[in-house]
């Protein structure tokens, strides 16, 4: 049994919301390198430009890449081997999220409830996912999730009788109905299986991978191929301009169902799909 700390779990999490806000993964960029060089319309191409420019200046200046530093999502894998001492890990967790939004300078957004809308003023509570996982360490991964992608993420209670192509114009209408508002080129996070709360987890998750990654089952993978072909012909384009770049990825997390229903639930993310990871 090894012991960790919680003021270790502390300083993780504050540091990797600071990083999160201010450094775009390795892959993200590759992946906006490659829609620069793909896209045809000179707009999308000098919007492109300005996304990268942005996000150079953010990770040079340890500035926020976009103004809405969002919710904290904070996904934790901890080891059945660990014993959190020195408190509550939940509270280690908001402290960690309430010390690096403050020492950033970065937008609180969280309000005490959906009627009320009190600001918390320190971003917490963060959304917390907790899994359980063999080992002696905890991995700690903070996703800030802005508003404008995330209010246009939908849920669908399919029949097994959409099949395939059910699930894909759910999918599609829901990037076409989006249309500029979650900051495309977007990450198509997508959620199939689960109930009605694990198709949304799924999709939240699914955003974690890396862009340039793949579903491990053929029949997944082929259809993340497919929704990514078939949103870039809807020719909504960079920032809602136009274009062959709309999509940057399609990401597809699957689980058991019901045998009654297929839940999928898309969760967009704008341009700047942000994300950290720390193992301690």
């Amino acid at each position: 049994m090894r012991e960790i700390n919680t003021k270790k779990i502390t300083e993780a999490v504050k540091s990797l919301c600071l990083d999160a806000n201010f450094l775009l993964p390795k892959d993200v960029w590759e992946a906006l390198e490659e829609a620069r060089r793909e896209e045809r319309s000179k707009l999308g191409r000098e919007v492109l430009d300005q996304i990268m420019e942005n996000d150079r200046l953010a990770e040079k200046e340890k500035i926020p890449m976009c103004q809405d530093t969002g919710l904290a999502v904070v996904f934790l894998e901890i080891g059945q081997d660990v014993h959190i001492t020195g408190g509550n890990l939940t509270d280690a967790v908001n402290q960690g999220v309430r010390e690096g939004y403050k020492e950033g300078y970065l937008r609180k957004s969280v309000v005490t409830g959906p009627l009320e809308r009190k600001n918390t003023q320190d971003n917490t509570p963060a959304i917390i996912h907790t899994e359980i996982v063999s080992g002696d360490k905890i991995k700690i991964t903070v996703l800030p999730k802005g508003g404008g992608a995330e209010n246009m993420s939908q849920i669908a209670m399919l029949s097994p009788f959409a099949g395939v192509k059910g699930v894909k114009k759910f999918i599609i209408d829901v990037v076409k109905k989006a249309g500029p508002n979650p900051c495309p080129p977007v990450v198509v996070g997508v959620g199939i299986g689960g109930g009605f709360d694990g198709a949304a987890y799924l999709a939240k998750k699914s955003l974690l991978r890396k862009l340039n990654s793949h579903h491990p089952e053929k029949i997944y993978a082929d259809l993340e191929k497919e929704l990514v072909k078939e949103i870039n012909n809807l020719g909504i384009g960079p920032q809602g301009f136009g274009g062959k770049i709309t999509a940057l990825a399609v990401l597809i997390e699957t689980g058991p169902c019901h045998i009654t229903s297929i839940p999928v639930a898309v969760n967009m993310q704008c341009h700047a799909c942000r994300r950290k990871t720390a193992v301690i």
